[in-house]
């Protein structure tokens, strides 16, 4: 006989959250019939823009605070209820960098922890945008700067990029190029 390999959520409650976030403990079922808590992460979707113009990409050096560390970044942020990740994207791209997408097209999605968290991030890119003015959020980044895609991936070897949301896409990116 085949087993379903399906998981069953029977009953879930919320153990703690906060306007971004929710702990919760699931009553799960595995496909063989035994039944336990779980405990898992209910976090809002993501939404990001890889920019590229002139074999360049644009990245924000920013401090990542719960790691201490620093990194080059895309941009990215939460897709607020009632938005959509393509405006999600643009509206992010513009708050952090200053520069406004012409256009956006889907280049990837991933579920970066699907085991313990639902977040799903959406990543799109561009290659026109304009200048818009300064960055309207004062809290991302250091600087902003366009670097050339050749570099990406020594900087990637390098940790400079670490994010998960910012690798996916540019290696994405990277692999499109190629092909």
């Amino acid at each position: 006989m085949l087993l379903s390999m399906r998981w069953v959520i029977h009953g879930e409650e919320e153990a703690w959250s906060n306007p971004w976030l929710s702990v919760r403990r699931l009553d799960v079922e595995q496909p063989d019939g035994r039944r336990f808590d779980y405990h898992a992460v209910r976090l809002k979707d993501i939404a990001a823009a890889v920019v590229t113009r002139d074999g360049c990409v644009l990245l924000m050096w920013r401090h990542r605070f719960l790691t201490d560390t620093w990194a080059w970044e895309i941009p990215m942020g939460i897709i607020e209820p009632g938005e959509t990740p393509e405006a999600a994207a643009a509206r992010e791209l513009e708050e952090e960098t200053g520069w406004r997408a012409d256009g956006l097209t889907e280049l990837i999605r991933s579920e970066p922890a699907a085991g313990i968290t639902d977040s799903r991030h959406f990543v799109f890119r561009t290659t026109g945008v304009r200048y818009a003015g300064p960055p309207t959020e004062l809290n991302e980044s250091d600087r902003i700067e366009w670097i050339p895609l050749t570099d990406v991936p020594a900087m990637i070897a390098r940790h400079e990029i670490v994010s998960g949301i910012t690798l996916v896409g540019l290696q994405q990116l990277l692999l499109s190029e190629r092909g």
